[in-house]
């Protein structure tokens, strides 16, 4: 045989070299679309909403950039089935994670939960804004559900009174989870909270937990430091058994909407409106504000005191001057007005 007819044919070799080529190019591209990194640095979560189509998945991915090629994660997808399965939530994205990773907690729903927390908060509305920014339903939403006199008594509170069932702490929930679900697993929360020690000693106080909430709303409002929430409370308390009116600060403030006030003045303790406990007796009908786990637990660990009255101190370290008389208290408020006016504090 001559040398010419043992040689492999020339297009024999040319298709084996096409095919290897063609072969490899399609490999490296399955690996790309399955296994190489895929998700870029641009984005920590992606975030699905309910009722999203695979659609809205893939322009979230493409205007967010979060994968490097939208069209190989598309290959993957639908190879994966995950076309049909598109579930809402909060994904957590790591920078060189493939399609099939990323994929695989899309189908199967594995996504990470919001880490809430929430504390010195004044206002329902607020509160509102802050759920919102938190999980996927808005602020209008959760403004409705917290004003809701029939949603408050299904949790045996009133409208005014249903602000103090959230206990500010740190919370896990779901982004996606229904508004009406996160009202409902911070209501477990409160209830988890309020310990049958706690209950035992807010009876001893003659109080409900509601009630315990509302005098810790003024504490902290009161309150600079923490270490010194159970004095204040205990001359409430004090103020309370003797039958005084409250004529708490906050109380007043609050009664006026007005949060710029820092000295109190005549005028405004005029306005006839039942938080302002210069002129209604007892309790007011809600918390002034979100009161602290620390607030709530000075007054149910109330100091024990004869002090009936408080002034800040005129050093403005944020403590108070108590006092048993009046006497005593109108020698401490002169030198905090005299330091006001120093300072030329008018309103």
């Amino acid at each position: 045989m001559t040398e010419k007819k043992r040689r492999f044919p020339k297009w024999l070799t040319i298709a084996f070299f096409i095919v290897f080529a063609v072969g490899a190019f399609i490999g490296f591209k399955a690996y790309q679309a399955f296994l190489g990194p895929s998700v870029t640095a641009q984005q920590e979560y992606l975030y699905i909403k309910t009722g999203s189509t695979y659609q809205d998945v893939l322009n979230t991915l493409r205007e967010q950039d979060i994968v490097k090629d939208v069209q190989l994660f598309d290959y993957a997808a639908k190879a994966m089935s995950y076309s049909d399965a598109v579930k809402p939530g909060r994904f957590k994205l790591t920078e060189g994670m493939s399609n099939r990773q990323l994929i695989g907690n899309l189908r199967g729903g594995y996504q990470e939960a919001v880490k809430f927390r929430f504390q010195n908060i004044r206002l329902i509305d607020n509160f509102a804004a802050i759920l919102a920014q938190n999980f996927e339903a808005d602020s209008a939403t959760f403004s409705h559900l917290l004003h809701s006199d029939t949603l408050a008594q299904s949790y045996g509170f009133t409208k005014e009174s249903f602000f103090s069932m959230f206990i500010p702490n740190t919370y896990e929930i779901y982004w996606n989870t229904a508004p009406e679900k996160v009202i409902d697993r911070l209501h477990d929360e409160y209830n988890k909270f309020w310990t049958d020690e706690r209950k035992q000693k807010a009876q001893a106080l003659n109080m409900t937990p509601q009630e315990v909430s509302i005098l810790a709303s003024i504490v902290r409002g009161e309150a600079l430091h923490t270490d010194e929430m159970p004095a204040i409370a205990g001359l409430y308390i004090n103020r309370l058994q003797k039958g005084m009116l409250l004529q708490a600060d906050p109380t007043v403030i609050f009664a006026n909407q007005d949060f710029t006030i820092r000295r109190v003045l005549n005028r405004h303790l005029t306005i006839d409106n039942p938080y302002n406990t210069y002129r209604y007796k007892g309790l007011p009908p809600g918390p002034i504000m979100l009161p602290s786990i620390a607030a709530i637990d000075a007054v149910l660990n109330y100091q024990k005191h004869d002090y009936i009255y408080m002034c800040a101190k005129d050093d403005f370290s944020g403590y108070h001057n108590f006092a048993k008389t009046q006497a005593e208290h109108l020698v401490n408020a002169r030198k905090f007005q005299r330091a006001l006016d120093e300072r030329n504090i008018k309103k």
